[in-house]
């Protein structure tokens, strides 16, 4: 017994009412000091622990919300074979596919969304690691090449947030093929002269690290995210060598030059902003040739 079940939760039965049983999900164990926080506390902390500072994953809505101004819009993304090769395992690959769109609310695993970040206008796609752990099928690679052709339509900067396992297994070829088509969509917003930012959460792995998630012309990172292509295991298996503590984590990265700076969720929203606000800054035209020469002096 603790003070939790000893006397949070007969207050909070009382608060709820009579003998109506406390719902189950009002508290939240943190992952890393495993501290116990009320889940609106956390939420209202963007999800980032008040005891340890430990970022829990954020959802694609929630931290599209953190990041634009008020009133920001969604985009469609354009409609793909939902099962192109009729995969199945344990379950059909349309089933689990179903199962994640009613659970999330989304179509697929990225949400992309346009407005403005503290005035200055802005397209963001943002990765939504609950759906099927993030994985870059042929939706996702729909959704970021719809995302680079809006930034350049609207000649803003696009901003990707990045949290995935990689590719999505169940679509074979085609989810290996969404690599070279995000890469191309990051060269089409370049090419346009925008700003390409990457923002890494935790996990950025597998194709997506491999692909345009290191193309960026800005990468941040939120602390203790972590970063890599193949899990820790598999390279010291490859390698057959004791790996340094952390290599993969945020800090490591931005100490070996991967990264260019670590950002603290509640920091992100204003430092993106003056990054593009760096970025963009207006050319300056060059004076005008003079028409004539000027005299000679005496």
């Amino acid at each position: 017994m603790n003070w939790i079940s000893e006397w949070a939760l007969p207050k909070i039965k009382t608060l709820f009412g009579g003998g109506r049983e406390a719902p189950e999900n009002l508290w939240h164990k943190c992952s890393a000091c495993e501290q116990m926080v009320f889940h609106r506390d956390l939420d209202r902390n963007l999800r980032v622990c008040p005891h340890c500072g430990h970022h829990e994953r954020l959802g694609a809505r929630a931290r599209l919300d953190a990041t634009l101004d008020t009133g920001w819009q969604r985009i469609e993304s354009p409609k793909v074979p939902a099962d192109p090769l009729r995969f199945r395992d344990q379950r059909k690959y349309a089933d689990r596919l179903k199962d994640a769109q009613t659970k999330s609310g989304m179509e697929d695993g990225v949400l992309v969304g346009h407005g403005t970040i503290d005035g200055q206008a802005a397209v963001c796609a943002a990765f939504e690691f609950a759906f099927l752990g993030g994985s870059m099928g042929a939706g996702v690679g729909e959704a970021l090449v719809a995302a680079a052709r809006l930034a350049v339509l609207q000649d803003a900067p696009l901003i990707v947030f990045t949290a995935s396992g990689g590719a999505r297994m169940q679509e074979g070829a085609v989810s290996l093929m969404q690599m070279p088509r995000t890469v191309i969509a990051t060269r089409m917003v370049k090419e346009a002269g925008l700003p390409f930012i990457v923002v890494m959460c935790d996990p950025t792995t597998g194709g997506v690290t491999a692909s345009f998630a290191m193309l960026g012309d800005v990468h941040i990172a939120e602390p203790g995210a972590l970063i890599g292509f193949a899990g820790a295991r598999v390279i010291e298996s490859t390698v057959r060598e004791k790996l340094p503590e952390g290599f993969q984590r945020a800090e490591y990265l931005l100490e070996h030059g991967i990264l260019d700076m670590v950002v603290k969720r509640d920091e992100m929203k204003a430092t993106l902003a003056r990054v593009i606000s760096l970025l963009r800054v207006p050319e300056v035209e060059a004076p005008p040739a003079p028409t004539t020469l000027p005299s000679p002096i005496a």
